[in-house]
């Protein structure tokens, strides 16, 4: 009887110490909508909170060029994962200009056509582990695009102030 006792008295003290991460996620979340809402951004931003540092992917899809809500879904990871790669690992880029002339000819006229052709091309090699959808919602400029904003906690021991700079 002592045990059962002893059991219900010390159980309502266990949810007192426990984290409530989802409470910050959700905190963090109404800010950075209200914050795209007011200017809309796209792209890997570092954000800082009193006792983690986060790193954001923000994207913009438009909904009516996928067939379902997974593909729009599983498309707006893998950017969100690209996007985090690009920033944390680097890319080369290299770019060709090819430029095409064309010379009609009329008895008296002649006519040249320049066609300037320019090919980038990026390349990025990484592996981003542990990022997450922390909120999707529809822009409040175009009710066709849904704008997904994707994070990742930054370790504490690991000095991100390079990261700040940005």
């Amino acid at each position: 009887m002592r045990r059962w006792l002893l059991f219900i008295f010390i159980l309502p003290v266990f949810p007192c110490f426990s984290q409530d991460y989802s409470n910050e996620k959700t905190s963090l979340a109404n800010f950075l909508k209200r914050m795209h809402n007011q200017t809309a951004f796209e792209g890997v931003k570092v954000v800082e909170d009193y006792d983690n540092t986060y790193l954001i992917s923000a994207l913009s899809l438009d909904k009516s060029k996928y067939k379902s809500d997974n593909i729009l879904n599983r498309v707006a990871q893998v950017k969100a994962r690209q996007q985090v790669s690009v920033f944390l690992n680097g890319s080369t880029i290299s770019s060709d200009l090819i430029i095409r002339t064309t010379e009609t000819k009329k008895r008296a006229d002649s006519e040249i056509i320049i066609e300037t052709t320019e090919i980038l091309k990026e390349h990025s090699v990484g592996f981003v582990n542990e990022i997450e959808l922390l909120i999707n919602f529809i822009a409040n400029t175009d009710n066709n695009k849904v704008v997904y904003i994707f994070i990742k906690r930054l370790d504490k021991d690991n000095n991100h102030s390079k990261y700040n700079n940005l």
